[in-house]
């Protein structure tokens, strides 16, 4: 019989590190693999009585997370949270007004969530029964980090989620897509993507005075007769010159 104590008395210590870490944790997912020096059987069982007691929620399999309070409730895990622990399971992006915030674009919340996806569908558990999912992003993004992929999803939406006047939302696209190396990471994925932000990626490129072959290579692959709504970014100065529709009055 003392075996079978000293087992109980483990698995008892075992529930009892897992809890402590995860409340001194705060918010945050947590994967099975975080308890790796612990017994995994001790680990899982640990966690499956905390998902009953309603201290973490169960996203996937063997993925755990912790919520926060917010004034809308609990909160909800940042698809750039998700990304960073959960980057070889799924890929998931900001979309809409957290891609805008993550960027500088706006301080706003939004009382729904919203990410993109590669894949044709997410867990509902893993992001929430509310959030807005966009699904059959390219696959290309997944090469991409969080911030780039936060980005093409701004200039697929014409800037308009930005809080921002035109005039600074196209000055801080210029700044954000000026830095080191940008350019050409967006460049790389651009066949994936629509005419319309391969168009604007143009205007951002002629106007930063980047590689004149490179630009070569989007202006070829746009349809001549086309014309395409920048939205915010028609105060880009070269919009007009990469088929921008006619700014409104």
């Amino acid at each position: 019989m003392v075996p079978t104590v000293h087992a109980s008395q483990g698995t008892r210590q075992t529930a009892s590190m897992v809890r402590q870490r995860i409340e001194r944790g705060g918010e945050r997912i947590w994967k099975l693999e975080d308890f790796r020096e612990l017994p995994f059987t001790a680990v899982a069982q640990a966690l499956s009585r905390l998902t009953r007691q309603g201290l973490v929620e169960r996203l996937s399999k063997g993925v755990y997370y912790r919520a926060g309070k917010t004034v809308f409730g609990k909160s909800r895990p940042t698809p750039v949270a998700i990304q960073a622990r959960l980057s070889s399971r799924q890929t998931i992006y900001p979309s809409g007004i957290a891609a805008a915030s993550l960027l500088g674009f706006t301080t706003q919340t939004a009382k729904r969530g919203e990410v993109s996806t590669s894949g044709l569908s997410l867990p509902r558990k893993l992001v929430g029964d509310g959030t807005i999912i966009h699904t059959r992003r390219p696959q290309a993004w997944s090469k991409l980090p969080s911030t780039d992929a936060a980005l093409l999803d701004f200039l697929r939406q014409g800037g308009k989620t930005s809080e921002l006047s035109p005039k600074e939302t196209t000055g801080k696209v210029l700044e954000l897509v000026a830095q080191e190396g940008r350019f050409n990471r967006l460049l790389k994925v651009s066949d994936s993507e629509p005419p319309r932000l391969r168009a604007i990626l143009g205007a951002i490129g002629e106007q930063l005075r980047v590689n004149p072959k490179a630009l070569g290579r989007l202006r070829q692959s746009l349809n001549p007769h086309s014309r395409f709504s920048f939205g915010l970014l028609s105060a880009l100065a070269t919009s007009q010159s990469w088929q921008a529709k006619e700014r409104s009055k």
